[in-house]
């Protein structure tokens, strides 16, 4: 029986140390920021498809409710579930997106070009 629970421990201990983070994207290195931004694009694109079709099979439902019978009560609840979790994923791409732009841009100004750095007067940029 100990053996059983030890088993089953340690292959629950072995899935949880598998699994990535959820907010990890497979293939991007976390601080590729502006491949990040690139990806959190592409899934706002996604997102706003995916949103406006079931903008569109809501208002086919609302012109004609009577094609659905018995099931359009569930269909409309369905899709205006969908359209919430659209919109919230949604606004939640936007936001990484913004952030990891911001972040790319941070990245990017981390070189010092001489040239533009801040010396005083008593020093120089060229020696």
């Amino acid at each position: 029986m100990k053996a059983a629970k030890l088993i089953s421990l340690l292959s629950v201990l072995a899935f949880s140390l598998s699994v990535s983070s959820v907010f990890a994207v497979d293939g991007i290195d976390d601080s590729d920021h502006a491949a990040l931004t690139s990806y959190f694009e592409n899934q706002t694109k996604e997102m706003e498809e995916k949103l406006q079709k079931n903008k569109e099979y809501l208002e086919k439902y609302e012109a004609h409710p009577y094609y659905y019978g018995r099931q359009g009560q569930s269909f409309r609840a369905h899709t205006i579930a969908n359209i919430h979790e659209y919109e919230t994923l949604l606004a939640n791409s936007r936001s990484a997106v913004e952030f990891h732009k911001k972040m790319a841009l941070e990245q990017s100004n981390v070189i010092i070009n001489k040239a533009q750095a801040n010396f005083g007067h008593e020093q120089s940029a060229i020696r």
